[in-house]
């Protein structure tokens, strides 16, 4: 009797610390959407604002293009307040189904999490993923994980992008509207379609490939270090924990160029001034785009927020108003 109290209390507060998460990235998502905003157009390569000369944060001369909050004031002062915030009605519509949604697909996919024994009846694919969860979760064999092992987050978190996916397609899009000043993704609805009517099903999955190739490759490197590290270090679950945060900022740093591609490829086959020539070259498929970006030096732009630099080769400008770019002297 007293274990099964123990049992539910434990149940409630974790049902209660999930619901706060989930509150609060949502709440986060919002506060931090126009900031999202001005990023998704900046990896669009859309620079309405002329480059000026400036320094570094080495003290180098270059051609300096706007931060990303001066970015974002930018978008206000052509469309408002309000304006700062399209596209987030999808983006929140996406994350919902997405939690809501994800954990029960892993489920019907891979089975219900079971408690694991020291029996050669442990699951073959269990016992690969046992030694890498028992030095990330500091579970012994004995211990029933709540979230199923490694290999369950992993195809619950894969599910949750295929599920959001076509409202991140949906979301881009009403963003990139503001470059070409259109009104063709204006509702949810509407938005929907309109990609129906002119790309099909596979129009909502746009850009869906490199997004899973990114998570894929941060989530494998970042847990292959902190494994290696947990293992040879003998630290404590501390010290792992902040290894762990270093480890997935440093890798998401690496593979940012694969998110740039998703968000050019979302947009590319619409009927958007943003997807197409002149503003967007046509690419053949996420590769060439991947290929074409980095010959650009255009790969890892929106990846910083301060001191944002010029490339060689420059992304396309509004109207060509501002081409050619001052020269320092």
């Amino acid at each position: 009797m007293v274990a099964a109290s123990r049992i539910a209390k434990e149940k409630q507060e974790d049902d209660s610390d999930a619901a706060l998460r989930f509150g609060f990235r949502i709440v986060s998502s919002t506060v931090l959407h126009p900031l999202h905003y001005a990023k998704t157009l900046i990896q669009l390569g859309y620079e309405p604002i002329a480059p000026r000369p400036g320094r570094t944060l080495l003290g180098a001369r270059r051609l300096m293009l706007p931060n990303i909050f001066q970015y974002a004031a930018y978008i206000k002062s052509v469309d408002g307040f309000t304006g700062c915030f399209r596209g987030l009605s999808a983006s929140l519509l996406g994350n919902v189904l997405s939690s809501f949604y994800a954990e029960r697909l892993a489920v019907v996919l891979l089975g219900k999490p079971t408690k694991r024994s020291d029996s050669k009846e442990c699951n073959t694919i269990e016992l690969i993923y046992a030694d890498i969860e028992q030095h990330l979760e500091r579970k012994d064999c004995n211990d029933e994980t709540p979230s199923g092992g490694l290999l369950h987050k992993a195809v619950t978190h894969v599910c949750g992008v295929i599920i959001s996916h076509p409202f991140h397609v949906i979301s881009i899009r009403m963003m990139a509207q503001f470059i070409g000043r259109e009104h063709v993704y204006d509702g949810l609805f509407g938005s929907i379609k309109e990609i129906w009517a002119n790309e099909g099903i596979s129009g909502f999955f746009a850009g869906i490939v490199p997004r899973l190739w990114m998570d894929f490759l941060c989530m494998t490197v970042t847990c292959g270090i902190t494994y290696l590290f947990t293992k040879y270090s003998g630290a404590n679950e501390t010290i792992c924990d902040h290894v762990n945060t270093i480890a997935h900022y440093s890798v998401t740093s690496v593979f940012y160029p694969y998110r740039v591609v998703a968000t050019c490829m979302a947009v590319q086959g619409s009927r958007l001034r943003a997807g197409n020539p002149p503003m967007m070259d046509h690419y053949i498929n996420w590769r060439d785009c991947y290929a074409r970006l980095v010959l650009q030096q255009q790969h890892k732009r929106g990846s910083a927020f301060f001191f944002r630099t010029v490339a060689s080769v420059p992304a396309k400008m509004n109207n060509g108003a501002f081409a050619p770019y001052p020269e320092l002297k």
